[in-house]
């Protein structure tokens, strides 16, 4: 074979294996599902303020130093018919936007508010799946950056939740 022949045989292996590796970065990035980002709606239920909560609710603050975000949520977790009442509130005190979820002892999510922004609350949140009296949950509060959306941290408090009218 001749040095001109060589050089074409390895100039037409590169292209080949250029259009291969191509083709594949196209098609794994169309598979792969995770190249768009759909950020979470906010509550259509907020409510500005601070909410008026029974004390029976144990409605209490989620804050340690150092955290970036200060929630208020209720430790006595009340189904009333097909929504939790948890009284979820984001306290303002700092630029942050919270979102809730209940989990079951599966790690499942049963229950989840939209966005609430600095100031704003829920009284409840819609369950997904049929609850048992004094099922364990987890009730997973996550904050989030306004508009970029850069996770600020996470809390999860476990408690149960107990069917009967709420307060």
């Amino acid at each position: 074979m001749t040095k001109k022949a060589g050089l074409a045989a390895a100039a037409v292996v590169c292209v080949i294996s250029l259009a291969i590796m191509t083709a594949a970065l196209i098609l794994c990035n169309k598979n792969s599902g995770n190249s768009v980002f759909t950020p979470p709606p906010f509550e259509a239920e907020a409510v500005s303020g601070t909410p008026d909560v029974p004390d029976e609710s144990g409605w209490s603050e989620i804050y340690q130093a150092g955290m970036e975000f200060k929630a208020y949520v209720c430790g006595n977790v009340i189904a009333d018919g097909d929504s939790a009442v948890v009284y979820f509130t984001n306290s303002g005190d700092f630029d942050v936007w919270l979102k809730l979820r209940i989990l079951d002892e599966n790690g499942a999510v049963i229950g989840e508010s939209g966005l609430l922004k600095p100031g704003e609350y829920v009284k409840s949140v819609p369950l997904t799946s049929d609850i048992t009296d004094e099922e364990a949950v987890r009730l997973k509060i996550m904050a989030y950056e306004p508009e970029t959306y850069y996770s600020v941290g996470t809390v999860t408090l476990n408690t149960t939740i107990r069917k009967g009218e709420s307060q």
